[in-house]
């Protein structure tokens, strides 16, 4: 009997349960997928809006709605949609440097069952065909650039290295190309030296790592002198990473290398009134076999100053780097880089962080 009883009170209670979920509204729409087709790129943003009835007894209210994607932005309807009325999503897509296919969800969370509905629109654009301004969006005296910067990324410091940047005359007339304040390290030119009304040529450099003597990320800028005539802003940006070529040590060199270790690669001061400094010291040793030379040390910001106790440094034995954080002019959270690199070939370049929270000072 007694089996019966709780028999009976649980049937009771599942049919509750089915009632309280059949309760909830259903979200119906008359399509889920929408195909845009062919798009040109040029013809601008697509807009599709999906249509939905509110199938339920009570009103749809959604939660929120969001994309697979940033090129899609949705819109929804914000008002609760009562039993039997109708409402939106609608999804408005930029094809704008998006060629090719697409295929992209938008979800759809709300109180209705299921609680989560996917919606999706597919197409594929066209590209449009690029301008010259496109191609070339730097402008300087009618010299139009792909960039006026010309990196040269890895460079070993024994390297050699060719980079060519192409550019475009713009006006109506011949155009020379020349360069001031250029480094005995590079050797740059344009080809051809005299460039056609409308046509494309090339500025090409190359970079001699061996007379640069010096390491990591580095830049140098060129003065480009247009037609014979100097502008301050026509300048060109050249800059390489040198790093240490340890391609041709022997197994032996390799295993009697340096090799740099610190005990710690972060330190965080916590937080700093404006105008503070933040000083700390990090500890490094070469567990190596062999002499282990600081190429070079930097910091991001000019903010931090860096004071190695020595540049050499003995195998076994360690040196402490000195680390100083001038919170003048700062607020807010802070996380500054310091880079050092070595002749150790296994930690050539180590990168330590000092982080914080600088506040501004209390008022009395």
């Amino acid at each position: 009997m007694r089996f019966f009883y709780f028999l009976l009170i649980g049937l009771v209670l599942s049919n509750f349960g089915l009632s309280a979920q059949n309760a909830k509204p259903v979200m119906e729409f008359g399509l889920k997928v929408h195909d845009f087709g062919a798009i040109k790129e040029e013809t601008g943003k697509q807009v599709y809006s999906f249509e939905f009835v509110n199938k339920g007894t009570s009103p749809i209210v959604i939660q929120n709605v969001r994309s697979s994607c940033g090129c899609t932005s949705p819109d929804w309807s914000k008002a609760p949609v009562a039993p039997g009325q109708k409402g939106f999503i609608k999804a408005t897509f930029d094809p704008k440097n998006r060629p090719g296919p697409f295929n992209k969800s938008i979800t759809v969370t709300a109180n209705t069952n299921p609680s989560i509905s996917i919606l999706r629109i597919k197409g594929a654009v066209t590209a449009r065909v690029k301008t010259v301004q496109d191609s070339f969006p730097r402008m300087m005296a009618g010299l139009r650039m792909t960039s006026n910067h010309l990196p040269f990324t890895k460079v070993k410091n024994n390297e050699i290295k060719e980079a060519t940047l192409e550019v475009y005359n713009d006006t109506d007339s011949v155009m020379t190309v020349a360069f001031r304040r250029t480094p005995s390290h590079l050797n740059i030119k344009l080809v051809p030296e005299k460039i056609a009304p409308k046509s494309r040529a090339k500025i090409v450099a190359v970079y001699d790592a061996s007379k640069k003597n010096d390491w990591g990320f580095v830049t140098d800028y060129l003065d480009l002198l247009i037609n014979g005539v100097f502008a301050p802003r026509n300048r060109l940006t050249i800059s390489a990473d040198i790093t240490e070529d340890f391609a041709k040590l022997s197994d032996n060199e390799l295993a009697n290398a340096p090799k740099l270790e610190f005990e710690e690669k972060v330190f965080n001061f916590g937080e700093l009134s404006q105008g503070e400094k933040a000083e700390h010291t990090f500890l490094m040793k070469n567990t190596g076999k062999s002499d282990l030379l600081i190429r070079k040390t930097k910091a991001s910001c000019g903010c931090t100053a860096i004071s190695p106790q020595s540049k050499v440094i003995k195998a076994g034995e360690s040196t402490e780097l000195k680390v100083v954080f001038n919170s003048r002019g700062k607020r807010g959270r802070q996380n500054k880089r310091i880079t050092v690199i070595t002749n150790a070939p296994t930690t050539s370049k180590v990168d330590l962080r000092v982080m914080g929270n600088v506040v501004m000072p209390k008022v009395n």
